[in-house]
């Protein structure tokens, strides 16, 4: 289901009170008279009765990659064509097989195939606002819903540890937040000397050329937060806060683009998971307005590659991409 990416981390006290609104971590089976345990699950519909241990899970939206990736009891998925570059060969092997009961769009949900693929829970990830386009209540009558979709961009890793808690499959997960949280934790340590030292500006790709605008990311936004765990820091904030990735990205026109990184010791950009430029950003590339950027003429400008990441197994490729991206800096 295609949602426009809508920042900054969340904290540990504010992680511990969303854990804690997902409900109790009982074990799955049933109780002495065979029925199946459940337990009430916190989500953005509503408190939930879904499974102690769901049995065949249905998966839509953001909700797809964290699911194959936590190796959840999966019958049917969305399609997700953007996180394809992103996974990992057994990870896409799983995608492809698996039954496709809805499309890129929240709109596009096949409702007699998710009945026909009989689950006992449905997970849902879209942003809130989206779930008006998706009949929710034809859905319950098929199996428990529980809507977990994306806030803010570096919400993904609380949304993606909820998405795997409601399917039963935290063990999974488990160790690709491990196996990521120690790759940050050792290129924090490779550019302590330097990049922390640096006030950093970041392109992203969803400006607009044909309105003249561009797209500036801070601390916290798609093309940034990543980077953010290895000490990286963007400065400045957005003029006009609004919601989701309002509060961490804006669209300037392009030409306030000397006023937006004049200051910027060094620029980073987002460039596609093969490496080519997305159309907005190469608008910027080519103006006069970003060749006189201090930054640019001093050669400090470095493309990020896998900026879309919304699982720990994604990222692990996006902290890759940043090392290969900004090893030049070790070297000055």
């Amino acid at each position: 289901m295609s949602i426009r990416r809508s920042s900054g981390l969340v904290g540990a006290v504010s992680l511990t009170l969303l854990l804690a609104a997902c409900g109790s971590s009982s074990e799955g089976g049933s109780d002495a008279s065979g029925e199946a345990r459940t337990r009430v699950f916190a989500a953005d519909n509503g408190k939930i009765t879904i499974p102690a241990d769901p049995k065949r899970v249905v998966a839509t939206g953001y909700a797809v990659p964290a699911m194959i990736e936590a190796d959840a009891p999966l019958v049917g998925i969305s399609s997700w064509q953007r996180g394809e570059p992103m996974m990992t060969k057994d990870d896409l092997a799983t995608y492809k097989k698996l039954p496709k009961v809805a499309g890129e769009q929240a709109a596009e949900t096949n409702y007699e195939a998710v009945a026909e693929a009989e689950p006992d829970l449905i997970i849902i990830g879209v942003p809130a606002p989206v779930l008006g386009d998706i009949d929710i209540k034809r859905l319950e009558s098929i199996a428990p819903v529980v809507a977990i979709g994306p806030t803010v961009p570096s919400a993904w890793r609380e949304l993606s540890r909820k998405q795997s808690d409601a399917a039963g499959a935290l063990k999974q997960f488990d160790v690709a937040k491990n196996a990521y949280e120690e790759k940050a934790a050792a290129l924090a340590k490779k550019y302590k000397g330097v990049l922390p030292q640096l006030a950093l500006g970041h392109v992203g790709a969803y400006g607009d050329a044909a309105k003249g605008t561009f797209q500036r990311e801070f601390d916290g936004s798609w093309g940034t937060n990543i980077a953010v765990d290895i000490g990286a820091k963007y400065y400045g904030k957005v003029k006009k806060s609004g919601p989701g990735s309002q509060s961490v990205s804006e669209y300037p026109s392009i030409e306030e683009l000397p006023a937006a990184f004049r200051e910027a010791d060094a620029m980073t950009y987002s460039v596609n998971a093969d490496g080519s430029i997305p159309k907005p950003v190469q608008y910027v590339l080519d103006s006069k307005l970003w060749k006189n950027l201090p930054a640019v003429k001093a050669g400090k400008v470095f493309p990020l590659r896998y900026t879309e990441a919304a699982t720990y197994g994604e990222a692990v490729k996006t902290l890759d991409a940043i090392d290969t991206s900004l090893a030049p800096l070790l070297n000055r």
